[in-house]
């Protein structure tokens, strides 16, 4: 798919379909086919492949072509099919036009365009239009992590305040434990991805007007104030994740401790009922007109004694 904006005042507004590319100040293109391809390189913007986007060499993702600067993050998004995921998003820049090229949908990319002039540095020019796309990609990792935050609230209401814990559950709140330690994980990428960018961005910019300077710093700010925060939902969700893990052995070894105390409580009354079934032909008790009542006596009243005895211990 293929979305071009225009400016309109201080805010975007989206070209209508089959409008000259020329006109747009940002193309924005999702999972681009052929022709939609060949359009933006008529205009002389190289497209990088989607192999090329998903190098890993640095030198692979930030880079100057044509006089047009080439670089390519890893951001959070989803799949078609709704799965959340990470993948490259190519931002192309040149004094007239930005291009983005990304095969996920980041949420930035779909809230940015209707209120791109709400941004703090405005869209007067193709830096300060990516900057804004900067500042809403950074804004959404806040949210994530604020998201992050609150799941890990109610998992350490669940751990630490439930009375009533019953196995499946704790299994559960380990995957959803996972499940935000995934989230950040790719938040953190991002973040760090970004950061390379703007690096990449400001070093290309040594004459740069104050506020797109200005702007550039403030994101770097923003994102290591972010980082500080990532690490410090990082540090709880081990800590959570391990006070689950010793909550889930503690019952296991209470369940192994009763079993293993009824098996001992058992065993002198097995071994009595044991010597009586021996089949020898001179047993004198067999004579006797009680041996059975005292036998069965005798059995109950050592599993009685053991069971008392670890009460006394504490150990029931």
């Amino acid at each position: 798919m293929l979305y071009a904006w225009g400016r309109d005042g201080e805010a975007l507004t989206r070209l209508e379909p089959g409008a000259p590319l020329a006109d747009a100040l940002w193309i924005d293109l999702y999972h681009p086919q052929p022709e939609q391809v060949a359009q933006v390189e008529a205009l002389g913007f190289p497209v990088p492949s989607h192999e090329e986007m998903e190098e890993i060499e640095i030198s692979n993702r930030l880079y100057v072509e044509g006089g047009r600067e080439v670089m390519t993050a890893i951001l959070p998004g989803r799949l078609p099919d709704g799965t959340q995921t990470s993948g490259p998003v190519s931002f192309i820049l040149t004094p007239e036009q930005l291009l983005t090229v990304r095969y996920h949908a980041p949420q930035p990319f779909e809230t940015f365009g209707p209120r791109a002039g709400q941004s703090s540095v405005g869209t007067e020019s193709v830096e300060t239009l990516f900057l804004g796309l900067m500042e809403e990609i950074v804004a959404r990792a806040a949210d994530l992590l604020e998201a992050v935050g609150r799941a890990l609230d109610a998992a350490a209401r669940g751990v630490y305040e439930a009375e009533d814990r019953e196995e499946g559950d704790m299994r559960e709140l380990l995957r959803e434990l996972g499940r935000q330690g995934e989230v950040m994980s790719r938040v953190r990428l991002g973040l760090l991805s970004i950061e390379r960018v703007l690096g990449f961005f400001l070093a290309r910019r040594g004459n740069a007007r104050g506020n797109v300077k200005a702007a550039v710093k403030a994101r770097q700010r923003d994102i290591d104030a972010l980082e500080l925060h990532a690490d410090f939902l990082g540090s709880r969700l081990s800590l959570i994740t391990d006070t689950t893990l010793g909550m889930i052995d503690l019952d296991q070894s209470a369940t192994v401790r009763i079993v293993s105390v009824m098996s001992v409580i058992f065993l002198p009354p097995t071994l009595i009922a044991s010597l009586y079934g021996m089949n020898f032909a001179f047993m004198p008790e067999l004579d006797a007109p009680l041996g059975y009542p005292i036998a069965v006596a005798a059995m109950v009243a050592s599993a009685a004694l053991t069971w008392a005895f670890f009460r006394w211990k504490r150990m029931l």
